[in-house]
């Protein structure tokens, strides 16, 4: 099975049933007669964009079916920690392993001053043209989160 087949299932597995760990979704695969390892599973998580919440993994567009705009909203409410402000930079902090799953929605619905989105594991970068506009930016995202302003 190549990548973009494991993919496709991966994304079926997680849209039809609660799946609460990557073990689990390990068994869910291995009942389809795919093995993966925990480091490809990861990868494949992130370049889907999933996200873990309390109900376990969700596709991106599972987040808000609706598609409303507010898909950006709710990753930053499940995901993020911190945004604070380095200059220019606005450094987002989420839990481990999840900046990859927040950059998606960040890249897709980027707020008004970001010129460029980079992802660690725990860490984003996002860059502004000026402190001001990381400021604000900063602001936006803490207030799009649920965290006031």
């Amino acid at each position: 099975m190549d990548k973009h087949q494991r993919h496709r299932l991966i994304a079926h597995i997680v849209s039809s049933r609660p799946v609460k760990s990557q073990d689990a979704l390990r068994a869910a695969l291995e009942q389809q007669g795919v093995r993966a390892t925990q480091g490809t599973l990861s990868r494949d998580l992130r370049e889907l964009g999933v996200v873990k919440g309390a109900g376990g993994y969700a596709l991106p567009e599972k987040i808000n079916p609706a598609r409303d705009g507010r898909e950006l909203a709710d990753a930053l409410a499940l995901l993020l920690r911190s945004a604070s402000v380095a200059g220019s930079l606005v450094v987002v902090k989420t839990s481990t392993a999840n900046a990859n799953a927040l950059a998606v929605h960040l890249d897709n619905h980027p707020p008004q001053g970001v010129v460029g989105c980079i992802a660690g594991d725990d860490t984003i970068f996002l860059a502004t043209n000026s402190p001001r506009e990381a400021q604000s930016v900063a602001r936006a995202l803490i207030k799009l989160a649920g965290g006031g302003e």
